[in-house]
């Protein structure tokens, strides 16, 4: 499907949550991150929960794009977004278990005044290769203006991607006994 043309990409709505969970948790299956600090029974159900439940709180709060056909999904949120309502906390920690702690093993730097995080993007396997999870992330760029972004990831084939669209690394964390985190900057211009 590497050749599939790139549907058009619009504003997520809190309907378009639970299918863009499912993109992102399909998405993330095998990712270092996300298998390290959600617990291996029932991974898949724990992660398209997770992600369902951050992307719900995203939708409020930030710009979350997908395309048409809900292949991929991108979401950004500002660094001072308030937090999830405690209910949602405790569904994570939850569904975190007792790995719960890990997600804060690898600080990153502090964010310049006035960022937005890039959070989250996924695209389908079978719809990776046709330039959409670039579409989603060039438009979400657009979408929060010109202010710095930082991100983390922990996979170098996504630092590469960012990097294309104007992120540099401006940290690393090889994580004891975990993945390697880069910690990437978009400068405003």
């Amino acid at each position: 499907m590497a050749g599939h043309a790139v549907s058009a990409v619009r504003a997520a709505t809190a309907a378009d949550v639970p299918a863009a969970a499912r993109v992102l948790a399909d998405a993330f299956t095998g990712y270092a991150w996300t298998d390290w600090v959600l617990p291996a029974d029932d991974h898949a159900a724990r992660l398209a929960e997770v992600q369902g439940l951050y992307l719900a709180h995203a939708v409020e709060h930030g710009v979350v794009l997908v395309d048409d056909d809900v292949r991929g999904v991108v979401a950004f949120v500002p660094v001072d977004v308030p937090p999830p309502a405690d209910e949602v906390w405790h569904r994570v920690a939850e569904l975190h278990g007792d790995r719960i702690e890990r997600l804060g093993a690898a600080p990153s730097p502090e964010p310049p005044a006035g960022a937005w995080t890039l959070a989250t993007l996924g695209v389908l396997p079978a719809a990776r290769g046709a330039g959409l999870g670039s579409r989603l992330v060039s438009e979400g760029l657009d979408r929060v203006g010109d202010v710095p972004v930082v991100l983390d990831t922990s996979d170098p084939r996504n630092v590469t991607l960012y990097r294309r669209h104007g992120f540099e690394v401006v940290a690393q964390v090889d994580v004891p006994d975990g993945p390697s985190v880069w910690s990437m900057l978009r400068r405003a211009a």
